[in-house]
């Protein structure tokens, strides 16, 4: 497939060819060689200005692409590190730690998945996640378990 800036070129190529040949002709026309090589000239610059802005205007669009791919890399990395901390702050807890808890962090937002053993430690649970730097709200949906 050919880009913009190719066709551009192709054409360029055989404006200035075309318009060589032209000049070179026996036929007598209105416009002497030098006025056609003069619009030849202005052709191929005008080609050139337009694969300039077709190349800008892709340079554009890949500079966004990498800076969305990059803000989804750190988002993703941050978010690996929020829950590493809050698995790290309910390990350090003393009725939390012998308990099965999953932590999923999605941009900042914390889900806390399976048992406390008490109301006390169920809602513990939901303020160490909170002080963890980078999260943004708690879905704490852990279920007391029966003694």
């Amino acid at each position: 497939m050919m880009t913009p800036a190719t066709k551009r070129i192709s054409l360029l190529s055989a404006v200035a060819l075309a318009a060589a040949l032209t000049a070179c002709s026996k036929k007598e026309d209105d416009m002497t060689a030098g006025q056609r090589l003069d619009g030849a000239v202005a052709e191929a610059k005008q080609a050139a200005a337009e694969t300039r802005q077709d190349a800008k205007e892709a340079m554009a669009g890949a500079e966004a692409t990498a800076e969305r791919a990059a803000a989804d890399a750190s988002q993703a990395t941050s978010d690996v590190g929020i829950t590493a901390k809050v698995n790290a702050a309910l390990v350090a807890d003393d009725k939390l730690k012998a308990t099965q808890i999953n932590v999923d962090t999605r941009e900042g937002m914390v889900t806390l998945t399976g048992k406390a053993p008490d109301s006390q430690s169920r809602e513990r649970a939901t303020t160490l996640a909170s002080a963890v730097d980078g999260v943004k709200h708690v879905n704490n949906q852990l279920v007391v378990s029966a003694s």
